[in-house]
């Protein structure tokens, strides 16, 4: 992964990245249309050029409630498995590079960080945990899920 582009975001007070291949474009959020019945970690659908934006929260996708931090006013858009999403994040902070390859996340970050970080990634400004995108789309739910099947 060295050399590889990477979109580093602030989420819950850590500093997050994000394969600039899976980053389709940083946009201005407009008004967001809340989704009924829809999983907690869903804030509800935007437009983008006439195209539907589920939003997502990254923060109670990871896991986090009860909890505030600012939010910056842009979110990052990504696309899976032929959908496409907005993320809110704290704050974008820059695109920079991965010096070297992922390594292990560290202990102590706690079990909502291990379900969506792929590993620690150290890049031009600094280490950052890189996240996986399949894991934050799907919420904490899959983290419950995942613990019932284990019980």
């Amino acid at each position: 992964m060295n050399g590889h582009l990477l979109v580093i975001a602030q989420i819950a007070g850590r500093r997050c990245a994000f394969s600039a291949l899976d980053v389709k474009s940083v946009i201005d959020l407009g008004a967001i249309t809340p989704i009924p019945r829809a999983p907690a970690h869903i804030t509800g659908i935007t437009a983008l050029r006439s195209q539907a934006l589920t939003v997502i929260d990254c923060r109670l996708a990871i896991g986090f409630t009860g909890q505030t931090w600012p939010t910056d006013e842009r979110a990052a858009v990504v696309a899976d498995s032929g959908h496409s999403y907005a993320l809110l994040v704290d704050g974008i902070e820059d695109i920079t590079t991965a010096v070297g390859d992922p390594g292990q996340v560290p202990g102590g970050f706690g079990p909502e960080w291990s379900r969506v970080a792929t590993g620690m990634i150290e890049t031009m400004i600094g280490p950052a945990l890189l996240i996986g995108l399949p894991a934050l789309l799907a919420g904490p739910e899959a983290m419950r899920g995942e613990i019932e099947a284990a019980l």
